[in-house]
């Protein structure tokens, strides 16, 4: 992430795996295809030369892990080139690379995006290459049924897992401290907190709304059920505006419409993270790997912050949503599918690999082993010492698996932050936003020749 969303920087959580009926798409090394459209792949042999490889990610400190590879792996070596984070700018470079044949042989690609790059034929099958099948057990459930397509991964294998973004509450508990307020169990508790920062310090606000998140806000509606998609047969059917999404919209525009929210601070910005050092943002609703976003970006407020489930809408519940996560995935350009696989598995689940990337990029595994790393079993300092991977942990087994992601993502989110956007603006409101964004995804799957229930 990086921030992980993927972005600033990412267990149970997505959706269950999409079973596309998508033709033509590319396997490992060869062409063959089955029925149904998934591409199965063909042999994935070493190569007897030397290989180069280059990898995007926009990972903090993924550089480090990969000199570790590179110091293991003198016949294959591997080039990082750091990126934007995907929506923000890797996923158009890297379909414009796809589309001129000069894509990296690997990248990072959220889950959620995963399909999309499937659709534009524009990730390879790499269930043939040595190990990665036998990988299944390695990474938590969800994380693997959502890298690969069909029942049982029948359709191949696209991605191997390498982070997950559980939500929580990250509250500066100085402020609340002074204010007598605990951290908030309900939806209407965190309302009634911003009404009470708002009155103390005009100028404070319980969190920013930002235009340019829309998988933020989707984790927002993923916690109380508003699945934007799903799947019937061999059709969808898009349910961006539905009643579950409309009450979660409703209450954010009235703390848009009430001032209790900054609206003109973009996610992972310098204006942001000063709001954050000087207190007039006082609260971020967002994954386990904010944690460090917030740690290296706000250093000056070392001790103030804590952590706490997210606010929930019926008190007593449990219910988390889920913000990114990632996966690496060898691309349709990649002329060595074997050695881009090995990386892959390695730094996905490679004990060494997977400390680099907790330490330096706040990634929150998607390999078992990866959950159990010392670092996350710790008290963090920069937390009061809070164990606050505690609460991500719970948070990981409270999100609704249930979830189904679009073919279109790309698109789908692309309309819902022109919507929000033009809400925060005042140029309407986010339940326009959400009846915007559902009829343009139905002719964005229509463009596709994908067929779409009313």
């Amino acid at each position: 992430m990086a921030m992980h969303r993927g972005r600033g920087r990412r267990g149970r959580l997505v959706a269950p795996a999409l079973a596309l009926a998508l033709v033509g798409l590319t396997g490992c090394g060869g062409d063959d295809s089955s029925a149904g459209g998934g591409a199965k792949a063909s042999a994935c042999e070493p190569s007897k030369e030397p290989v180069t490889l280059e990898y995007w990610s926009w990972v903090p400190g993924m550089e480090k892990a990969v000199a570790a590879w590179n110091a293991k792996n003198p016949r294959v070596q591997v080039k990082v080139k750091t990126t934007p984070a995907g929506n923000a700018g890797t996923y158009q470079n890297l379909s414009n690379a796809l589309k001129a044949k000069k894509a990296p042989d690997l990248a990072q690609v959220e889950y959620d995006s995963l399909a999309s790059f499937r659709l534009k034929e524009g990730l390879r099958d790499i269930a043939r290459c040595e190990g990665v099948t036998a990988a299944k057990s390695t990474f938590v459930d969800w994380t693997w049924s959502q890298a690969t397509f069909g029942a049982d991964g029948e359709d191949g294998v696209w991605a191997v897992p390498q982070d997950t973004g559980p939500m929580a509450l990250f509250y500066r508990k100085d402020v609340f401290d002074k204010l007598g307020l605990a951290a908030p169990t309900t939806w209407a508790e965190y309302e009634a907190a911003a009404r009470r920062i708002k009155a103390d310090a005009p100028g404070r606000y319980v969190t920013h709304f930002s235009q340019t998140d829309p998988n933020w806000f989707t984790g927002l509606l993923w916690q109380n059920g508003a699945g934007m998609f799903d799947r019937q047969g061999d059709s969808w059917k898009v349910t961006v505006d539905r009643p579950e999404s409309r009450k979660v919209a409703a209450y954010w525009q009235r703390l848009i419409d009430d001032k209790l929210v900054a609206t003109d601070l973009q996610g992972f910005s310098p204006a942001l993270y000063k709001a954050w050092t000087d207190g007039e943002v006082v609260t971020w609703i967002s994954a386990a790997w904010g944690y460090s976003t917030i740690r290296d970006n706000a250093a000056a407020t070392a001790g103030k912050w804590a952590v706490a489930p997210m606010p929930q809408w019926d008190k007593g519940g449990k219910a988390a949503g889920n913000w990114g996560g990632s996966t690496t995935v060898v691309t349709a350009d990649a002329e060595h599918p074997y050695e881009a696989s090995q990386f892959a598995l390695w730094l996905n689940s490679d004990p060494q690999a997977l400390e680099i990337l907790n330490r330096e990029g706040g990634l929150y595994p998607a390999a078992k082993a990866g959950l159990k790393l010392p670092a996350l079993q710790q008290p963090v300092d920069f937390y009061g010492k809070q164990k606050i991977f505690d609460v991500f942990a719970e948070a990981s087994g409270n999100v609704n698996t249930d979830f189904t992601w679009g073919p279109t993502m790309t698109d789908t989110y692309r309309f819902l932050s022109d919507g929000t956007s033009a809400a925060v603006s005042g140029n309407g409101t986010l339940g326009d936003a959400l009846t915007t964004a559902d009829a343009k995804s139905v002719a964005s799957l229509r463009k596709q020749s994908l067929d779409v229930t009313d």
